[in-house]
């Protein structure tokens, strides 16, 4: 079996061969095809998928680009970025296993974890799904196929069987017979000697499918289902004119399953993405929920409330999220790895939004003769940057440098459980309405409880509106971070925070325009715009050398203890 140093070395040729500027990881994955050994080397050979049949698929997909550039990071003929963290992924397995040297298998399973570009491509194409490759691989070592046993009988027929071109000529004349149109690669795909299946339990429904490692099937029931019993409570005691608190209570219970069904929606959406694109769809509908509640209490007039939410939400996002993300993906792995780029540049732009809050701070500090409007034109100047340059990631993250952050489409994801676009979209439409709803009622009730129960709205807005807001990013992230999708969980929380800090919290400033509400501008109280840049440059020492563990996530989740005590206090 080949060492992972040596499958380094082919694809480096092969890269050369194919005159790449850099070492990917179809060059990783067409090394392991030429060199590589066992029971999932010999599946994807008996599919079809040999190292010839595997440069058809490259060829495809570079029809018409033309070759591509170095990306950021790595040297001209050196590793890539993804590359090398599907190396460093390797040696993780192989050390989790209690081996020093990680070997061939632990490189295929690390490119198979969430397969890309032109590995999902062919692992679709032939119907290799990456559940079952991981199953050959989970009792090891495995037993020998028939066929080794057979041609291992004597030594020059173990001599053969070594040699790599007589299995590839055989798996290309098999190639042949079975062309792939659709009924061969039906009966390919159930043929036995294809891909070793999983056994099922015994009592298990036949007629039931597990999904791969990295998707499941929305739950029918959870947690949430009878917080759904809150929706009409909630309009009950507001119509009846009950006690205020009970009121702000089960208007809060209420919004809790609404935006975890936001969150279920989008999350079903984002399976056919990837993790950057997926992150960004569920930082984008997280954040509408509170959006809601912040434009109905504008309407209502309570500024430093929705001051306070905006504040909080970015500060629940990089402390609270991120940190019981760690702890949770910390548990299972004792390092946790990330894209270095995606946090790097997330964390320059909180930096961005921290200043967009200083200036208009600073200058109400040093001009404080200034008249409000004077306040509120210069905010308006400051948003418009922020949204601008809010647009400005997101072109550089989905179209330009898109290859650096992981996106596009996971192919080889078997979307069998997930529900269909009509489906997620009208469900998603439905909680928004009743998040809107929900969100008046609560508003309406938080005067009354602040003023009877000695409650500040700094401490609503700070603490208690942004968790219950985000209670779908809140469980999203975590449920990732702990399923080993550590890039998802990362985008979650740093994209939430980026979302609310350069577009959330400028659009509120020209909604509350419109709205005629005066003092909703970019000023905001001292205590909370230091508590958001403590909080800017604690993640961002923590998250910015790409990896970390579950005691950093317990580090986050105390700084976020101490400044939710002083806002008890304010």
């Amino acid at each position: 079996m080949p060492t992972i140093d040596a499958l380094r070395a082919a694809a480096a040729e092969q890269a050369a061969a194919l005159s790449a500027d850099f070492v990917g990881t179809e060059h990783l994955f067409l090394a392991w095809l030429i060199h590589a050994r066992g029971p999932i080397a010999d599946a994807v050979n008996a599919a079809g998928l040999t190292p010839d049949s595997f440069q058809a698929v490259l060829a495809k997909g570079r029809k018409g680009r033309g070759r591509g550039r170095p990306p950021a990071g790595a040297e001209e003929g050196g590793l890539s970025s993804h590359a090398q963290r599907v190396i460093d992924a390797a040696a993780e397995r192989a050390r989790g296993a209690g081996r020093e040297q990680p070997g061939a298998d632990d490189l295929i399973l690390a490119m198979i974890h969430e397969p890309r570009g032109a590995i999902a491509r062919a692992l679709t194409e032939f119907d290799l799904k990456p559940s079952r490759l991981k199953a050959l691989a989970s009792d090891r070592p495995a037993p020998r196929s028939r066929r080794a046993a057979t041609s291992a009988a004597t030594p020059a027929a173990a001599a053969a069987e070594e040699a790599p071109a007589p299995r590839r000529e055989r798996a290309e004349k098999r190639r042949e017979r079975e062309r792939p149109t659709e009924p061969a690669r039906a009966q390919r795909a159930a043929a036995p000697v294809a891909v070793a299946e999983t056994p099922e339990p015994e009592g298990s429904d036949p007629g039931r499918r597990a999904l791969p490692l990295d998707i499941e099937a929305p739950r029918r029931f959870g947690w949430t289902t009878p917080l759904y019993l809150a929706i009409p409570a909630a309009g009950w005691l507001y119509l009846s004119h009950a006690d205020p608190i009970w009121v702000f209570i089960a208007a809060c219970l209420a919004v809790l399953p609404l935006a975890g069904l936001m969150g279920t929606a989008t999350e079903q959406l984002a399976e056919r993405t990837g993790p950057t694109l997926g992150g960004l769809m569920n930082a984008t509908f997280g954040n509408a929920a509170e959006l809601i509640i912040a434009i109905a209490a504008l309407r209502a007039g309570l500024v430093d409330l929705v001051k306070a939410s905006i504040t909080g939400s970015i500060l629940g996002n990089l402390l609270l999220i991120l940190g019981l993300s760690l702890l949770a993906g910390g548990t299972r792995r004792s390092m946790l790895r990330f894209n270095r780029t995606n946090a790097g540049m997330s964390a320059a732009m909180l930096a961005l939004a921290v200043a967009g809050l200083v200036f208009p701070t600073l200058f109400h500090a040093t001009h404080p003769d200034a008249a409000s409007l004077v306040e509120l034109h210069f905010s308006e100047v400051v948003a418009g940057i922020l949204i601008l340059t809010y647009l400005g990631s997101l072109l550089f993250v989905l179209r330009t440098h898109r290859p650096l952050f992981g996106g596009g489409q996971i192919e080889g994801h078997d979307l069998s459980g997930a529900w269909s676009v009509g489906k997620a979209v009208g469900l998603l439409a439905l909680a928004t309405v009743g998040v809107a709803a929900m969100s008046e009622i609560l508003v309406h009730a938080v005067e009354p409880v602040s003023a009877g129960f000695g409650v500040s709205q700094a401490f609503l807005g700070l603490i208690i509106i942004p968790v219950i807001g985000n209670a779908a990013e809140h469980g999203t992230a975590v449920v990732a971070a702990r399923r080993g999708h550590t890039d998802l969980a990362f985008q979650i929380a740093l994209g939430s925070s980026t979302q609310i800090a350069l577009l959330v919290a400028p659009v509120l400033v020209f909604v509350g325009a419109l709205l005629g509400v005066t003092g909703m501008n970019l000023v905001f109280p001292s205590f909370e715009v230091i508590g958001l840049a403590l909080a800017v440059v604690t993640s961002a020492i923590i998250t910015l050398d790409g990896e970390s563990h579950w005691f950093e996530g317990l580090q986050l989740l105390a700084l976020y203890a101490m400044l939710g005590a002083a806002a008890w206090f304010l």
